[in-house]
């Protein structure tokens, strides 16, 4: 009970119920009819912070651990260093029509290229 009269005040401190303001003088509970002066209230702000773990847990959302891929090794030259081995990963970028365009990685220098 401590923990919410310190921080929700704008609840009822015996039940917990939110309060209305029916008057500019006092806040009323419209569960149990407990009043609190509007001094009290006046001039609080509001803030509370939502991380992405909140929003996972509310919409009832579970995290999948990433795996890492194992990329395929192929025996392609690198424009770079000129080293024959690559590793490489497909991706269709165009139309469905069209050809996939490969992506390398030389197994050395890390250079990047790409064929379509």
């Amino acid at each position: 009970m401590a923990y919410s009269r310190g921080r929700d005040f704008l609840y009822c401190h015996l039940c917990g119920t939110m309060l209305t303001v029916p008057s500019p003088k006092f806040a009323e509970c419209p569960l149990c009819k407990t009043r609190q002066n509007i001094d009290d209230i006046r001039d609080r702000e509001i803030s509370y912070t939502i991380s992405a773990e909140d929003i996972r847990r509310e919409l009832g959302i579970e995290i999948i651990e990433e795996q890492k891929v194992q990329l395929s090794k192929v025996n392609k030259k690198c424009e770079k260093c000129g080293h024959d081995e690559a590793t490489f990963y497909t991706r269709q970028m165009r139309s469905a029509d069209e050809g996939q365009t490969t992506f390398y990685t030389c197994t050395r220098c890390g250079h990047q290229f790409q064929e379509n």
